[in-house]
């Protein structure tokens, strides 16, 4: 069968993939949710669900340095990857070497519930792939619902710190933020990922601040960065929170639990 992934590159399966890689976390959930754990060969080291799951198997490095040879010697039928979190030129040299590479890049949350319905059909299971997407976009017409005529509450959502970073309306963020009820301050920002000041920060006057623990991992002790800033609106009605990151980056199955879980915090309930 031939898909064409999110790059329009044809990817021929002569048959469903029974040695599957995965490079990214959340699609390595979303496979064992479909019901193909069996199928995965390999993952990163960042791979961490289910941990049941992913405990047995080969781990073939990280995104950014996969160790090509090793996937090569795991017989991988497919590799699935991601636009942003991988490097082109292991793509690139994996199809080289004659292994399939899907490609993903989901920058909104319809997208990411779309690539649970395409992934099933890729890895032989596109029934369960249809159940898990209509599932998903059943909790995505609820968040919708929920907020509609609600005024959206301004949020910063930091993704790093030492710069501090955040991120723009062009992201996967920024989307799961809008949906949930919140007004992302920097998402008119020229860049996806713009380094900002904490003065910055001030100037925007977010009445909701999100600390995630990934990608850089926010902890209690960094709470104390904002002391420095009290009319901060977020600061002045103390909802500076340290949340899940996975809730606002990982896509697949997760996605129906942050659109449960988020709203309210935003929401400040």
């Amino acid at each position: 069968m031939e898909f064409h992934d999110a790059t329009g590159a044809a990817v021929v399966l002569p048959a469903p993939p029974r040695r599957i890689v995965s490079l990214i976390p959340s699609v390595t959930e979303s496979l064992f949710a479909l019901g193909a754990g069996p199928s995965v060969a390999g993952c990163t080291l960042y791979c961490t669900e289910p941990p049941e799951g992913v405990a047995t198997k080969t781990r073939v490095g990280g995104q950014k340095n996969p160790k090509l040879d090793r996937i090569r010697e795991l017989g991988a039928d497919l590799v699935v990857a991601n636009v942003e979190e991988n490097v082109r030129e292991h793509v690139e040299t994996l199809r080289r070497w004659g292994i399939p590479v899907y490609v993903t890049y989901p920058r909104t949350v319809a997208a990411g519930i779309r690539l649970v319905s395409d992934l099933g059909a890729v890895v032989g299971l596109p029934e369960r792939g249809r159940e898990m997407a209509a599932a998903l976009e059943a909790a995505l017409d609820d968040a919708r619902s929920a907020c509609t005529g609600k005024p959206a509450s301004r949020v910063f959502y930091a993704i790093w710190r030492g710069p501090w970073m955040t991120i723009n309306r062009d992201t996967y963020v920024h989307d799961m933020l809008a949906l949930c009820g919140g007004d992302n301050v920097f998402g008119r920002s020229a860049t996806r990922y713009p380094e900002v000041t904490l003065p910055d920060v001030a100037r925007a006057a977010p009445e909701v601040i999100l600390l995630p623990d990934e990608p850089y991992r926010f902890r209690r002790a960094h709470l104390a960065d904002f002391d420095a800033h009290p009319d901060i609106p977020a600061v002045r009605g103390r909802r500076v929170h340290l949340v899940d990151g996975k809730l606002a980056t990982w896509y697949g199955p997760r996605i129906a639990e942050a659109l449960r879980v988020r709203p309210r915090l935003i929401a400040g309930e």
